[in-house]
């Protein structure tokens, strides 16, 4: 997804990075690889609080007597424990912030943490254990913003209000700031529980509070709204300096020893979803019945199932599947399950899955085949002295029928695995892929006509090899090995960025991204391509930033909500900021294609409403656009689920991207020529409406 959290100028905030967005199931997503939160402070949506005013005060009410240290809190340590690993894939430099929540003390979504109020300590993570460890000293005097709580409508010095939170660096220097800065409030692994269903509303955990004096008084329990700061709190005396104060005691109780311990929680929303010790019957129906309420395009026409219809099929055969203990019945049932959607963000996995490819897919026929704009089926490539070679086929040989059918029906019956797809012309690409896909020994005739002659049909036996699979990938030419971004000046004196993904290291991406930015500014190139057209997702980080000094409207973020029982906006309207570098180029082209997915599909789209790019490719980027990391399930038998929950909406209602992907401006035509030829065509195309030859 994008992150529906409060984003900072580069889309940083740890909901952004629960939020990122991973690839299709081709290849499979890592578990966790999420379009959910990113590093801190997250901007939410509370509901039209006022600060205190002067109303009549509540009685006060006594809270327990502090204990300890007369002087306060000196020192705050702690741990947590987490189960989504997105944090330790996309950060490297990980602290323990202690955070000013006059953000969500005035619900103000969208004010900017100062840096003066910022104090960080260390945090380790021990990621074979999932479980991380901070000590946190507090400085003398705090740097926060005073806010008077007691409701007695009088002009009070106030108290300053803190979180203690995970406060990863992204980018720049260790504060957030500038291109790193953060509003709102956090709720993801804080030492308050936030309420998701309430606009991420403080219901319980430990705050830090600090009081200039004793004469300050302090809320000593939630009012009759169950909400914090709010006129209708009981408030109760407060000793000066740092206190702690327990929210999950009735009343609050203050804790004052020198050294306090305090836990940071993860948000259960944003947790995997863990069912992998129940019975199969009772795993399904627990991951059913949330996915039927909390799937991110219900109500979208043509995305979700027939819930109904689809429980009555697979139940039974869970249920048989768990009689039999048989594994490979309960996977089979699930894999239909994913395949229901029109979505490909919605994936499974389990050990069984190359064992259902080599049962389905893994004999071939030697030979690759590439459908045209005209309608024709080309061969592009023949496996050296495989089963069509032997036959005499040709590259550039036409197919005309498959077992007697005519290509083009034959490729429209069939059912690919990788899927599900969010649009036509991905599942036709992999229809076309899977059509010459066999299980070993198959018998399949063939009719082609080689380039100058005539047509001639042959019978072909499938082969175990996978070459001619391959060779139509869309990850074909992939370095695995490569840098999250790589950049060099083409021949033409263009500038070309092409960014492999962004499921990584997100300091060194946007390092790199910048570096490529500033040294084609030093070069005084003629212009820059950003390519974008292998990139299976991860964080959101509305790199176009750096291009543009406006803002770029990205849409609203929409989850379930089980309070209401509909879809209801999550934070404010999602933009990407400017940064504070910004780069100037005369031209720049956006090079996109079917594997872009997610994470990289916002990007792509940030980088289309920078004002003068040109958008080029063979087709638009995959279509696949939501948050799934709050739909992370394990299952038994090691099987993993992703099931998108969080969607982001144009002000007419319709889904961003989902289905459409970003469209090219300029489209390069799929032609003979183009899919026999062995040189980059869109990129040529690209580099002359830049040269301008």
């Amino acid at each position: 997804m994008k992150c529906p959290i409060g984003r900072a100028a580069v889309l940083v905030i740890i909901g952004l990075a629960l939020a990122a967005c991973g690839a299709p199931s081709t290849p499979l997503p890592p578990a966790a690889a999420p379009a959910l939160p990113i590093g801190g402070a997250t901007a939410v949506r509370p509901p039209a609080v006022s600060p205190p005013v002067a109303t009549p005060s509540p009685a006060p009410t006594p809270s327990t007597a502090p204990h300890s240290s007369a002087s306060g809190v000196e020192v705050i340590t702690g741990e947590f424990e987490y189960t989504n690993d997105i944090i330790t894939v996309y950060y490297v430099e990980h602290a323990v912030g202690l955070v000013d929540l006059y953000g969500f003390v005035t619900r103000n979504e969208e004010w900017e943490l100062p840096v003066d109020s910022q104090v960080l300590g260390p945090l380790t993570i021990n990621t074979d254990q999932r479980r991380g460890t901070f000590r946190l000293m507090l400085p003398a005097r705090p740097a926060g913003m005073m806010v008077d709580v007691d409701n007695d409508g009088q002009h009070d010095a106030g108290v300053q209000v803190f979180v203690v939170a995970y406060w990863p660096n992204l980018y720049g220097g260790p504060f957030s700031e500038g291109d790193d800065r953060r509003f709102g409030w956090p709720a993801y692994l804080a030492s308050t529980v936030n309420d998701p269903e309430n606009n991420d509303e403080v219901t319980g955990g430990k705050l830090v509070v600090w009081s200039p004096d004793d004469a300050q008084q302090f809320p000593t329990d939630f009012g009759s709204d169950g909400l914090l700061f709010t006129d209708d709190d009981p408030v109760g005396p407060l000793p000066a300096g740092y206190s702690v104060i327990d929210l999950d005691r009735r009343p609050f109780t203050i804790e004052r020893d020198r050294e306090v311990q305090v836990m940071l929680y993860e948000p259960p929303d944003a947790a995997i979803k863990d069912f992998s010790d129940l019975s199969y019957t009772r795993a399904f129906d627990a991951m059913f019945s949330r996915v039927r309420v909390e799937y991110a395009f219900n109500g979208i026409p043509g995305k979700a199932p027939d819930w109904d219809s689809l429980y009555a099929e697979l139940a039974p055969r869970v249920a048989a599947a768990e009689r039999r203990a048989d594994r490979r019945a309960f996977f089979d049932a699930l894999f239909d399950f994913a395949n229901a959607f029109r979505d490909g963000h919605v994936s499974v996995s389990s050990p069984l899955s190359d064992a259902l490819f080599r049962e389905r897919a893994s004999g071939g026929y030697g030979f690759a085949i590439r459908e045209l704009d005209d309608g024709r089926a080309l061969v592009v490539f023949v496996t050296r002295n495989g089963p069509a070679d032997r036959a005499g086929m040709q590259v550039g040989a036409e197919l005309l029928a498959f077992n007697g059918v005519p290509v083009k029906e034959a490729i429209a019956a069939v059912e690919p695995l990788g899927g599900p797809f969010s649009t036509d012309f991905a599942l036709r690409y992999q229809q076309a892929r899977y059509l010459l896909r066999a299980p070993v020994g198959t018998l399949a005739q063939v009719t082609y006509a080689n380039p100058r002659s005539a047509p001639q049909t042959v019978t072909l036996r499938a082969v175990e090899e996978r070459d001619s699979f391959l060779a139509t990938s869309i990850y074909k030419k992939r370095n695995p090995a490569a840098l999250p971004v790589e950049f060099e000046q083409r021949p033409s004196g263009v500038g070309y960025i092409r960014i492999n993904g962004s499921y990584d290291d997100l300091n060194l991406l946007i390092r790199l991204f910048e570096r490529a930015l500033k040294t084609f500014d030093d070069l005084d190139v003629p212009g820059i391509i950003i390519d974008m057209r292998q990139n299976s997702g991860g964080a959101p980080l509305g790199l176009a930033g750096f291009l543009t000094d406006q803002e770029i409207i990205i849409g609203q973020d929409e989850y379930y909500s089980e309070r209401t029982g509909r879809f209801e906006p999550e934070g404010p309207v999602d933009k990407i900021l400017p940064n504070q570098n910004q780069y100037r180029f005369d031209k720049i082209a956006l090079l996109v294609g079917q594997a872009c997915f997610s994470a990289c599909e916002y990007e792509s789209y940030g980088f289309s409403r920078v004002p003068g790019v040109i958008v080029v490719g063979e087709t638009p980027t995959a279509g696949v656009y939501a948050e799934v990391s709050r739909g992370q399930y394990v299952l038994p038998d090691g099987i993993f689920l992703q099931v998108p929950t969080g969607r982001t909406v144009l002000p007419d209602g319709t889904p961003l991207l989902e289905g459409v992907g970003v469209v090219p401006t300029i489209r390069v035509p799929v032609t003979a020529e183009t899919v026999l030829s062995d040189r980059d065509v869109v990129l040529e195309r690209a580099e002359r409406e830049i040269v301008g030859r």
